[in-house]
């Protein structure tokens, strides 16, 4: 008698969970499948604080998963909007060079953009204005397949769609244990059990302590960065018609001080990009002793401060300093004032650092016993989460096989 369908856990409701939950159920339309998620709804964390940029592929280089998965990802993403009625806007971003040593790395980007499928446009000083009437700089790349969405709409979508499905998502369900009884896994959380023959961790900002639970040592360790924004007024607002970015310091995984106008139409300015002193830290006053503990334990968050402290020490001032903040953000919109900046909101950034304290820049899987451990998902993961979810289901579908 051949055995039945393989039951399949996904911790982590976020995007990624959510969107790998759709791939599997795709490829296993009988197979009992379930989510977990500790929060009172799905998509809290990272997917609920997204600046919300549907991104086109540009910066990640050719061949990578990144570049891959970000091409396909984000053509999905606009098909599962339109068919489940999630706004979203195809409106075109500038990279801007705003200083004649960015020009070759403006150029590198093109490069890289082309190589990677995309239909990119380098403007004058004269061009950019008639795009962005208020941005200014010596040059800048034009990349029309650029968007925005709201994701935490776009998974409040994924689980509508998945429970029409038949798929258990189940909230308020944090993780408490793992054991493993004959040949399946048994979750243990706050209100009872879940046994599984295969287990998925999108556990986001936790994703390195869940491996742990699972008895595997996975090499790295999750450092939270939050990014903090602020909001245009309606004056400030009106400066900005789309996507605004510097052109990126290739050796950081952060994008810079940037303007983005968002599906619902405000904009937001930033962010800052400065050490969270809890795992879920989006405010500057949220400390969690155990948190920067286990941080401190790892030497690899020290290799990576010693490499990157002077970029820390300037985020950190220009987190306490609005008028330093302002500037930056005048290299790209000179006319934007000190009253156009209204606080926003700010996200933190599961960022896998390694032992060496080198940050890790493309999607990290690693396998377990029985799972498949989701241990770095940075951006495009948003835009690419439905692309993402098939290349976990695929990995998982040929693990249960073997």
């Amino acid at each position: 008698m051949s055995p039945g369908p393989r039951r399949v856990a996904i911790i982590g409701g976020g995007i990624v969970g959510l969107a790998t939950a759709l791939a599997l159920r795709e490829s296993s339309p009988d197979a009992p499948l379930t989510v977990l998620e500790k929060e009172s709804e799905v998509g809290r964390h990272q997917t609920g604080h997204n600046s919300g940029v549907l991104h086109a592929g540009v910066y990640y280089p050719p061949g990578s998963l990144k570049a891959r998965l970000c091409a396909d990802g984000r053509a999905r993403m606009e098909a599962f909007c339109t068919a489940h009625g999630v706004p979203f806007t195809r409106c075109g971003k500038l990279v801007v060079a705003t200083r004649e040593a960015e020009l070759p790395r403006l150029e590198t980007l093109r490069e890289r953009a082309v190589a990677n499928g995309l239909a990119v446009e380098v403007l004058d000083r004269d061009a950019l204005r008639e795009v962005e009437p208020h941005a200014a700089g010596l040059r800048a790349l034009r990349v029309p397949e650029s968007g925005v969405v709201d994701y935490g709409e776009v998974a409040r979508a994924m689980k509508a769609a998945l429970i029409a499905q038949g798929v258990a998502v189940r909230t308020g369900q944090s993780l408490r244990g793992v054991r493993r009884m004959n040949h399946a896994l048994v979750l243990e959380t706050g209100t009872g059990e879940v046994e599984s023959d295969f287990v998925v961790n999108c556990g986001g900002l936790h994703a390195d302590r869940l491996a742990r639970r699972f008895g595997l040592d996975p090499g790295i360790r999750i450092v939270p960065f939050r990014g903090e924004y602020f909001h245009l007024s309606a004056a400030g607002a009106a400066k900005v018609r789309a996507l605004i970015y510097p052109v990126p310091d290739p050796d950081l995984p952060f994008l810079g001080v940037h303007l983005t106008r968002g599906v619902h139409g405000t904009v937001e300015a930033g962010p800052n990009a400065v050490l969270a002193f809890a795992r879920e830290g989006y405010r500057r006053r949220d400390l969690s002793p155990g948190d920067l503990i286990e941080a401190f334990a790892f030497p690899g968050f020290w290799r990576m401060a010693a490499r990157w402290w002077r970029t820390a020490a300037y985020e950190w001032r220009r987190s306490l300093d609005p008028a330093l903040f302002l500037r930056d953000l005048q290299r790209l919109v000179p006319s934007l004032t000190r009253d156009d900046l209204c606080p926003g909101g700010s996200g933190v950034r599961a960022q896998a650092v390694d032992r060496d304290g080198r940050l890790a820049d493309d999607f990290l899987f690693v396998e377990g016993p029985r799972s498949l451990h989701v241990l770095n998902a940075p951006s495009p993961a948003a835009t690419a989460s439905l692309a993402i979810g098939r290349e976990i289901a695929r990995r998982a579908g040929e693990r249960m096989a073997g």
